[in-house]
């Protein structure tokens, strides 16, 4: 099977290519913007047409679509994450190769839900920012293509790799600084948030499953458990060995730039509480995972405190 993988040196591209790296059945072509890829092509900037001669020439079965920005203002989010999909699915469309799409979209499309409930695929989409609002184009571009495609909807991922700017990434950092610099009590912000987490490498199966299989539509991808981010919280330091305290901050929301992690000084103000989450979605998600299970096959494998623990070892390296 030729698979074509975009945005494989991004987070999740890069455990969807070791994933199918992985199957023997697999010949894997890696096209994105940087050196590394077996071809460089940027999406928000190439024309269809082009990348049609691409696709005629490689012949793949399946195009993977992990390419995207998850920062950034309006304009940068929508041109990396909706026109490149544009640019997919138009080229797909030109293309005589025939290729099955899968396409990685993210929980921020549905945007805030109930407290207790389980998000499922047929909920109306309602994204409460710029980015769950250009990757929900993105789905509606796709679904409407009238291409062979499925939509894997990625809550929060997790694991190794985590970016050091995510909120997962900002607590080890935290806990790095404060173990480093010998502080006994750390101070957090923003850990009120209830999140799905979802080990990278989960993802990575969820990606594989699909390739292989006929389902279309939208698919979620998550645990089908919401954590607080205190009790993550908790957890990491644990398996930092972190022996101080844990406080988290009070406060009204404000303006100013979330930060989870803010170690103790005694010139320092209490932080800001992180509100609302970058996410957009409030203060819980969790994802309904029911329909994975079905179509797909696949069910989550790695448990949060083993993602956690990768997290940590890569902070604990920086030390």
């Amino acid at each position: 099977m030729r698979v074509l993988l975009i945005g494989a040196n991004g987070y999740l591209g890069r455990f969807v290519a070791d994933r199918l790296l992985a199957d023997p059945a697999v010949q894997l072509t890696a096209l994105g913007r940087g050196d590394d890829a077996d071809v460089r092509f940027d999406l928000a900037t190439g024309s269809p047409g082009a990348l049609t001669r691409f696709l005629d020439a490689v012949h793949p079965g399946v195009v993977v679509n992990c390419a995207g920005a998850t920062r950034g203002g309006a304009r940068e989010l929508t041109r990396h994450n909706t026109v490149a999909v544009a640019t997919i699915c138009e080229a797909l469309r030109r293309s005589g190769c025939g290729a099955r799409l899968v396409h990685l979209g993210c929980g921020a499309e549905y945007g805030p839900s109930q407290p207790g409930s389980s998000t499922a695929e047929d909920a109306v989409p309602r994204p409460g920012g710029p980015y769950g609002v250009s990757k929900l184009a993105a789905t509606e571009l796709v679904l409407g293509s009238g291409l062979d495609a499925v939509v894997l909807r990625v809550f929060s991922p997790a694991g190794p790799g985590t970016p050091a700017g995510s909120p997962l990434g900002r607590l080890a950092e935290a806990l790095r600084r404060a173990m480093q610099s010998g502080d006994g009590e750390l101070k957090l912000g923003g850990l009120g948030v209830q999140r799905d987490f979802i080990d990278v490498r989960d993802v990575a199966r969820a990606v594989h499953a699909a390739s292989l299989s006929a389902a279309q539509g939208v698919i979620n991808i998550g645990s089908g458990r919401a954590v607080r981010l205190r009790d993550a919280a908790a957890a990491l330091a644990r398996v930092a060995g972190y022996g101080g305290a844990l406080h988290e901050l009070d406060g009204p929301p404000g303006p100013v730039r979330p930060a989870i992690g803010h170690p103790r000084s005694e010139h320092d103000h209490p932080a800001p509480v992180a509100y609302p989450y970058p996410d957009g979605c409030g203060s819980w998600q969790q994802a309904d995972v029911r329909t994975a299970r079905d179509r797909l096959g696949w069910r989550p494998r790695i448990h949060l405190e083993e993602s956690l623990a990768d997290i940590w070892m890569e902070a604990a390296c920086r030390i």
